[in-house]
């Protein structure tokens, strides 16, 4: 999959491109239905796959009081778009400028005259232009006009998998990381550089990797421990992931810590995706180091039966 930047760094091009637009967050389970029709529809040689987004969230830019979490990062997102075989996707720069144009304007002068559109694919009652005045009729009238097709995922089809990312950013700030993998047909994902901690878990016999996510934008889990699995030298590799303060111990500011199950090196500045599987328990403050030591074997043990029954 080829990613472009913005639209004016698209080249021109014969071919013509069978299009879906939208933010994708989470690239869930319903986007993967217009995913699917998309690849289907395009049936010629001479035609390309292509999925316009945008970044910034458009509501982080039209409502700049709106502190909207993301359940991807832009390089989660292309990472999780490039595995579906598109051929190309555009990143395009979200400002109040762009958010202006009118339908008309988006339609004849980007899709079509920029894009070369031949087939568009929409979802269920999809609004776009200046204040979302245009509508799946209005695209359906452009589209005779200037000789493209629309395709509408049915209702049905959208209210089959009743999903959406807020139903899963709900689920994943309620802990229930269960509800929100099966939207998203895949576990969720924390991607960011392992640093420096304090060298605490170590002192516990549970030495820790600590994980920094640098997008402030990006959805952190509730605070608690989790299941969670990754991939280290092309080898998977499942540990326990405690979010939270560190109550116990001190701890002065919310971390990412994961303990890696039978694994031993140094992955100090490398970066490292982390799969979350399941939620263990809330985050706690114990008696004594000794008390936290022995929920921690209980953690462990109880991540790996829930492991072993995901594998299974």
């Amino acid at each position: 999959m080829k990613v472009f930047n913005s639209i004016d760094s698209y080249p021109f091009s014969e071919h013509r491109a069978v299009i879906t637009i939208g933010t994708f967050d989470g690239v869930h389970i319903g986007h993967q239905k217009i995913i699917e029709q998309l690849n289907a529809l395009k049936s010629q040689e001479n035609e390309v796959s292509m999925i316009l987004t945008f970044f910034p969230h458009p509501r982080r830019v039209l409502d700049q009081s709106n502190d909207i979490k993301m359940l991807t990062t832009m390089e989660e997102k292309i990472a999780l778009l490039d595995s579906f075989g598109l051929d190309h996707l555009i990143v395009e720069p979200f400002t109040k400028e762009f958010s202006r144009l009118t339908a008309l304007e988006f339609v004849r002068d980007i899709l079509v005259n920029r894009l070369s559109l031949k087939k568009l694919v929409i979802g269920y009652d999809h609004h776009f232009g200046r204040n979302r005045e245009g509508n799946f009729e209005q695209l359906t009238e452009f589209g005779e006009l200037y000789g493209f097709e629309v395709i509408e995922i049915p209702a049905q089809n959208i209210q089959s998998v009743s999903v959406s990312s807020t139903k899963i950013r709900k689920a994943i700030e309620a802990g229930e990381m269960d509800v929100a993998n099966s939207y998203l047909g895949y576990p969720y994902r924390l991607s960011g550089e392992i640093v420096k901690g304090q060298g605490l878990g170590r002192k516990l016999n549970f030495p820790t990797v600590n994980l920094r996510v640098d997008e402030d934008y990006k959805l952190i889990p509730v605070k608690g421990v989790y299941a969670v699995k990754t991939q280290v030298e092309d080898k998977e590799v499942l540990g326990m992931m405690n979010i939270g303060y560190r109550p116990t111990v001190g701890g002065d500011g919310r971390t990412i810590e994961i303990h890696l199950l039978d694994f031993k090196g140094d992955l100090y500045g490398q970066r490292l995706r982390v799969d979350v599987l399941a939620r263990l328990r809330d985050e706690q403050k114990f008696e004594s180091i000794d008390a936290l030591k022995a929920q921690l074997r209980k953690d462990e043990n109880q991540t790996r039966s829930v492991l072993s029954k995901l594998k299974s």
